[in-house]
């Protein structure tokens, strides 16, 4: 957890990330991936029963890292196409393993570049920004339910209970896909504020906790994003951890000192 700086804006950064089973599962689907000194951060929760989840989402990290150590094209570029390369070899793979047929994941990737936040992200794992004592959530669920939240026809505590909350219309490694293809990756950039921070997370976290939950937690733990993860996945699993869980939290070099007077 080293704090680390964008020469191009002069804003530092630390960060954490880690991954539980939860309460009720044996197998851990979840995986993470929290690259501090590069400002690379990737959420990625497998799907497909058995071994096939955890096959998938660690493909998608390990594809995802590959291509985003390139400094080739620019941040969309790479993570446009560190995603649908990631998408593309999960397919393969499962093409090639009967018993891994079907796998995929959901991924939310996120790189810090010229003091902005660079997010590629497909299925229903998160990004939500603290600032000024607030929490958004920046992705958009690619499911029925979430749609509906985001519409404003459900509010969080309905879409958490809700029976069909479980259900995709985007994976990653279910079909072939080309980096631009309609309908697969979003990308959205923010600016990283010097006072902000950020949680990435998979449903495991979000469907146990609200998002006000969550900003209670980070900024009771602000300088200390090693210790809001693991609280984070502390208050999930007494939430009832009914699935596995995985979160990052990066804090910008501001966000402890702006807290103090922000805080809910």
């Amino acid at each position: 957890m080293t704090a680390v700086q964008d020469t191009k804006r002069k804003t530092t950064w630390k960060a954490w990330g880690e991954t539980h089973p939860g309460r009720e599962r044996d197998n851990n689907e979840d995986r993470v991936l929290c690259e501090t000194g590069r400002g690379i951060f990737v959420v990625a929760d497998g799907m497909g029963g058995e071994a096939a989840g955890e096959v998938a989402a660690e493909q998608a990290v390990h594809s995802i890292k590959k291509r985003l150590h390139q400094k080739t094209g620019t941040a969309a570029r790479r993570i446009r196409e560190a995603i649908a390369g990631a998408n593309n070899e999960i397919y393969r793979l499962a093409e090639r393993n009967p018993q891994w047929r079907g796998m995929a994941c959901v991924v939310t990737a996120a790189v810090i570049e010229g003091g902005v936040l660079h997010i590629g992200h497909v299925g229903d794992s998160r990004l939500y920004k603290i600032l000024d004592g607030r929490i958004r959530k920046i992705t958009s669920d690619h499911s029925p339910v979430g749609l509906r939240e985001d519409a404003g026809e459900l509010t969080e505590a309905e879409a958490k209970i809700h029976p069909r909350r479980n259900e995709v219309f985007r994976d990653v490694g279910s079909q072939p896909h080309q980096p631009d293809d309609e309908g697969f990756i979003d990308y959205v950039q923010i600016p990283f504020e010097s006072a902000a921070a950020i949680i990435l997370c998979s449903d495991g976290l979000s469907d146990m906790l609200t998002s006000d939950e969550m900003l209670r937690t980070v900024v009771a733990c602000a300088g200390r994003p090693r210790d809001s993860v693991r609280r984070l996945i502390e208050k999930a699993n007494d939430a009832g951890g009914k699935d596995n869980i995985a979160a990052i939290v990066i804090e910008a070099d501001g966000f402890a000192a702006a807290r103090a007077g922000t805080a809910p």
